[in-house]
């Protein structure tokens, strides 16, 4: 199943302006985290702004898999 999934998700990376859009904020936030990840201390801002863009790159996540989701007729 899982590989028909991924197929899928091939599929709306091409053809789905949508899932494209969401894919490439989710790298962006993924980016964004790993910038901070790199520092050696997160002063109160930084750590808001981490918790902010983990749950932006979990709900993009949640909006790919949906649909993926609909693609499969599930």
């Amino acid at each position: 199943m899982e590989r028909a999934a991924e197929a899928i998700r091939e599929q709306l990376m091409v053809n789905n302006e949508e899932f494209q859009r969401l894919y490439h904020e989710h790298a962006r936030y993924d980016a964004e985290l790993e910038d901070l990840s790199h520092r050696r201390y997160l002063n109160d801002q930084e750590q808001a702004e981490e918790i902010r863009l983990k749950k932006l790159k979990l709900r993009t996540k949640d909006q790919m898999e949906a649909l993926v989701h609909r693609a499969q007729g599930v």
